[in-house]
């Protein structure tokens, strides 16, 4: 199950960009991976007050996501999946600028981990 955490300041959480990120980050593993695939997709919407946040041994002044998303290690080797690292970036990071701007996307890291196989499971039972 494809696990999303986006962290960003907490005052852009304002009640109008949730969806839109929810649904941009949903996106971009339908354009990757398909839309059954999709329908899995957790999303996690972590708000950390501005002074809570440094880059640079300072508190940070710009808006910089950082989003990781969390999969099966098997997903990024799929035949009928080329290229499945750099497409995922690529289709987060533009799902995050049609949301909160092309400034922010330019700003946005994001980090891609694979779970080995047995190490996850749902209900209690290893997947």
């Amino acid at each position: 199950m494809p696990h999303f955490q986006m962290h960003l300041f907490d005052e852009t959480l304002d009640g109008t960009v949730e969806q839109g990120l929810v649904a941009g980050l949903t996106a971009a593993i339908a354009e990757v991976y398909g839309d059954d695939f999709a329908q899995l997709a957790v999303v996690e919407l972590i708000g950390v007050p501005r002074h809570r946040w440094g880059v640079g041994g300072r508190t940070a002044t710009d808006e910089a996501p950082v989003i990781e998303l969390i999969l099966r290690e098997g997903a990024f080797s799929l035949p009928h999946v080329p290229d499945a690292e750099a497409r995922l970036i690529a289709a987060i990071t533009a799902g995050v600028g049609s949301v909160l701007g092309a400034g922010v996307a330019g700003r946005t890291t994001v980090q891609l981990t694979g779970v080995p196989r047995g190490r996850s499971g749902v209900g209690g039972v290893a997947a």
